[in-house]
């Protein structure tokens, strides 16, 4: 889907447009709401969550706009299910390189970006999460009723989903308010993060993979994925 580049060069023409600068966030902070999109146990329909992607409630644009917008959205999301198809990572190599700023290592701004929109659409999905979660405890329920071996015909996991989703919310809102982040721990602690910073960028990717690999066993347990599927693609 993507030869050239990564998801995010999908949308970064049509943000700096000028019709477009002042209604959407930057290229970095839409990049990472399509991935929350995309990374949903069950995808929404494009016309709840497009509007999340919306800064303004003032702006004007024509129906031609609104449809080259959403064409551009929607190859993002396409994009994003690619490069999640392929287990290749969506954060671009500015992304994964923590600068230093006055003498301290710290995310970029574009990761900051980045991460606080897939928070943001992490925030609305919650519900989607909590559905899905559900229908999973259902599903084991249900198979440890039908069947005395049921522990082996579930997928090997060497700790709970719910520590795991933890761990990788804990990183994103970490990375994406750094400063926050080291207001809310003692000297000692506040040393020892600036020290893991670089680590934990570097640990990102990972985490983003399970982030999607968590919402991928999520969604087997919910019914009709298959139509939902189609309907989005």
């Amino acid at each position: 889907m993507v030869k050239d580049g990564f998801p995010v060069n999908i949308i970064r023409d049509i943000v700096s447009l000028p019709g477009f600068e002042s209604v959407l966030p930057n290229a970095y902070h839409v990049d990472g709401m399509i991935f929350a999109v995309a990374s949903a146990p069950e995808i929404p329909m494009p016309e709840q969550w497009m509007p999340w992607l919306i800064k303004s409630s003032d702006s004007h644009l024509v129906d031609k706009d609104v449809d080259k917008l959403a064409d551009t959205l929607m190859n993002g999301l396409r994009a994003h299910l690619d490069f999640m198809r392929q287990e290749k990572s969506p954060l671009p190599i500015e992304l994964t390189v923590a600068p230093k700023v006055q003498g301290s290592i710290r995310p970029s701004k574009e990761l900051e970006s980045w991460l606080n929109g897939l928070l943001q659409v992490h925030k609305q999905l919650e519900p989607v999460w909590q559905n899905a979660w559900s229908y999973l405890e259902k599903h084991v329920e249900k198979n440890k009723v039908n069947t005395n071996d049921s522990q082996k015909n579930e997928p090997e996991q060497t700790e709970p989903a719910e520590v795991r989703l933890s761990r990788c919310l804990k990183l994103f809102s970490t990375l994406a308010n750094i400063d926050l982040a080291l207001s809310y721990r003692n000297d000692k602690q506040a040393a020892q993060l600036e020290s893991n910073i670089n680590m934990l960028v570097k640990q990102l990717p990972s985490m983003l993979a399970d982030y999607t690999k968590l919402s991928g066993e999520l969604a087997g347990a919910l019914p009709n994925q298959f139509e939902t599927f189609n309907k989005v693609t």
